[in-house]
This record gives structure tokens, sequence and C-alpha cells, in this order.
């Protein structure tokens, strides 16, 4: 079982991962693009991602809008995983 982050570790999420904050026991993230079909193809390409490292977001998509949350519910809250699937998510949007 993986193991939950120390006070240290998501203290510094918010600097490590900019674009991200700590909501809580959640990682989080609000995206926008151009439209719907980029939002969805966006999505697309992280869920190949998620599913190569077993990790998957909580997620919700409105038109152009993707809204992510990130947590390991098996740990019951932020763990390593987390980060390393923000990670991914952001060089994916770096393109």
């Amino acid at each position: 079982m993986v193991e939950k982050l120390t006070e240290a570790e998501r203290a510094a999420l918010e600097t490590e991962l900019p674009g991200w904050t700590v909501d809580g026991e959640q990682l989080r993230r609000t995206v926008r693009f151009r439209d719907f079909t980029e939002a969805f193809a966006f999505m697309t390409r992280v869920a190949l991602v998620a599913e190569r490292q077993d990790h998957h977001p909580e997620w919700t998509n409105v038109w152009n809008r993707v809204d992510i949350a990130l947590s390991t519910h098996e740990a019951g809250g932020l763990t390593s995983r987390d980060v390393r699937l923000a990670r991914a998510i952001d060089a994916i949007l770096a393109g």
C-alpha cells in the first residue's frame, strides 16, 4: 500500500505543481480549452496515461472545461501516485 504524503510534502505541492491546488485530501486543477473537441481529446490522452499508471482521476467535463481531482482512495488521501499523475497531466498540457 502506498503511504500518504507528509505535511511537508503536501505543503510543497502548490510550488512544485503550478496550476494545482491542494483541497483537503485532493489535488485539483481546472483546465479550459477552445472547445469540446479539444477538451475531450485532452481527456483521452490523460485516460491512456492513467490506465498505464493504474491510477484514475475523478473528473468532469462541461464543454471546454475539464475539472480534475486526484486522490488515492486506498490511502485515504494524497500520495506519490497523485503527484506522478499530475506531472503526467502537466506534460500533456505542455504538449
